[in-house]
């Protein structure tokens, strides 16, 4: 590799200072930092890190991740892949690691810990401790991803700690999901090993996680967004802070990354030093990655930008190589072969019917920029002695059907999605990604969900005789295509989905957690109504 300087501003982190010179990169790594009167006004930084992501969120595959995050001086992420390993087992995170290796981008990804999340819905695969502590023995995998099946941790489940201990033998450290987990149980579940939580939601929770050990990842992606409630931590608790996305739909990406977190948090007016200490040091530090740090003897991954008020990248580069530049991908696209799993057979309008037994039912609301719901009792709309989507009082049939073999579907009704007509089909559904549909009336439902089926994989937008479909042929998630043009694709789709009457900011991403079981408060699964709280199936009829 080529020997050259970077001239600018260079911004040291971990001294707390800014000061006029150049970096020194040779063969990808910095041989020095000088100090010294220099042309160029640009700043020098440490490239960003997205502490938690599901690249499969984003319906790219990593490479084509990689080529829009480092427009954004992204150059690395913690990266679950949690998504496809339900759909592939072990299969499908080897998938994601060959995969990210063809791109000059940091992927660090992670053993996920819990495939499938829970045994009350149908997964495409199973990882088993064993398979497990297969994975952590690899110089491949970096931590053992997000311990959702907190109830394991606080029982002891001896599956669950196998799988902990495996971490702890491989000295890699372990990510938690705990949603409302507080005081003791908190404490109990960090002493067990646990590092991490990206789910709080409120200060309160962010801070008793902090006591009780963990260190807060701030979560900000396209359906769940903490920023706004939890920033405020950064004053105290810089040291325990870090920026994650969770989740990134491809429009979203194509926008802005973790520099969306830095130019807002510096907008509040929160220190400098700090704001970038969470998005550097801190997740480098915690998870021992080798980005660099801008420091004599790192990586050479870093990034220029123009001020650092508006915080325009101009320049990224990962291990000496100019990746990104004027906001201008440098990464060339590189051939996918899709891999899947996928069984599932067409329905009809008679498979989603709901005989009328009761003239209540348990109905679940979804909320903006939040994955949990609330539980309800509404009035049931009784229609021909079946009970139907309710659209003047906005409770929707909604209805989970198994993708991996012939199955009925689960039927609930939801509040909050506000579709005046058509229906909404997909087959992203965390965490097992069965077809999830949610529609004004039973035939939209049965086109949304046939159109994916159809492509073995999508998400779909029925109204009346018009059918929108994005495929996402890689294990029913994933475009293997470029990644700008889904963007564009899901984008016009995303729209569509608001004509129907959603108002909901990311109307496909909310509906893709409407099976996340492990969220209370209520959701549906292949296998029926889920009560989050009491961790049990319940019926749709209040008798």
């Amino acid at each position: 590799m080529k020997n050259f300087n970077i001239e600018g501003n260079i911004v040291d982190v971990i001294n707390q200072r800014i000061f006029k010179g150049y970096v020194v990169v040779s063969d990808g790594k910095i041989v020095d930092v000088v100090e010294t009167d220099v042309q160029s006004d640009n700043f020098i930084l440490p490239g960003l890190i997205d502490a938690h992501v599901h690249v499969e969120s984003s319906m790219l595959v990593p490479s084509e991740f990689a080529r829009i995050a480092v427009t954004h001086g992204t150059v690395g992420t913690v990266s679950d892949p949690h998504e496809i390993a339900n759909v592939l087992g072990a299969d499908g995170v080897r998938f994601m690691i060959e995969n990210g290796k063809k791109v000059p981008f940091k992927f660090y990804f992670g053993a996920p810990s819990c495939v499938p999340a829970t045994p009350f819905e149908t997964a495409g695969a199973e990882i088993n401790a064993n398979e497990i502590e297969a994975l952590l023995k690899s110089d491949d995998i970096y931590y053992l991803a997000e311990m959702m099946n907190f109830p394991g941790v606080l029982s002891g489940d001896e599956e669950v700690m196998k799988k902990i201990a495996a971490a702890k033998k491989y000295n890699k450290p372990v990510d938690g999901h705990a949603p409302g987990v507080l005081g003791a149980d908190a404490k109990k579940y960090a002493s067990a090993g646990i590092s991490t939580d990206h789910e709080c939601f409120t200060q309160a929770e962010a801070i008793d996680k902090i006591n009780s050990g963990m260190k807060v990842q701030i979560r900000e992606g396209s359906a769940a967004k903490n920023f706004e409630e939890l920033i405020p931590l950064i004053e105290k608790y810089s040291d325990e802070i870090m920026f994650c996305s969770d989740d990134k739909h491809p429009d979203n990406l194509a926008q802005g990354h973790i520099n969306q977190l830095v130019t807002r948090a510096l907008a509040k007016g929160y220190d400098f030093f700090k704001v970038l200490k969470v998005c550097t040091v801190n997740p480098v530090k915690h998870y021992n990655l080798d980005a660099g740090l801008l420091q004599k003897g790192d990586a050479a991954d870093c990034i220029v930008v123009d001020n650092l008020e508006k915080f325009n990248v101009i320049k990224t580069f990962i291990n000496g190589e100019l990746v990104s530049e004027n906001g201008v991908t440098k990464i060339e696209s590189c051939k996918v072969t899709p891999i899947n799993n996928f069984c599932a057979e067409k329905i009809s309008a008679s498979d989603i019917a709901v005989k009328a037994e009761t003239k209540k039912i348990n109905v679940f609301k979804a909320f903006d920029g939040q994955l949990i719901t609330q539980s309800l009792i509404e009035d049931a709309k009784i229609v021909d002695g079946n009970i139907v989507s309710d659209v003047e009082n906005d409770n929707l049939k909604i209805v989970v059907l198994n993708r991996y073999k012939k199955s009925k579907p689960a039927i609930g009704f939801i509040k909050n999605f506000e579709l005046k007509r058509g229906a909404l089909g997909s087959t992203v559904a965390h965490d097992s990604h069965n077809i999830i549909a949610v529609g004004a009336d039973d035939e939209s439902i049965v086109k949304a969900v046939n159109a994916v089926i159809e492509q073995q994989g999508g998400v779909s937008c029925v109204d009346g005789d018009e059918k929108n479909i994005l495929p996402l042929p890689v294990a029913g998630i994933m475009s293997n295509a470029d990644g700008y043009e889904v963007g564009k694709q899901y984008a016009v789709i995303d729209a569509k989905a608001k004509s129907l009457g959603s108002k909901l900011n990311a109307p496909f991403m909310t509906l893709s957690f409407m099976a996340l079981l492990v969220i209370p408060e209520m959701k549906l699964s292949d296998k029926g109504l889920f009560n989050g709280n009491r961790f049990e199936f319940t019926s749709i009829y209040i008798k």
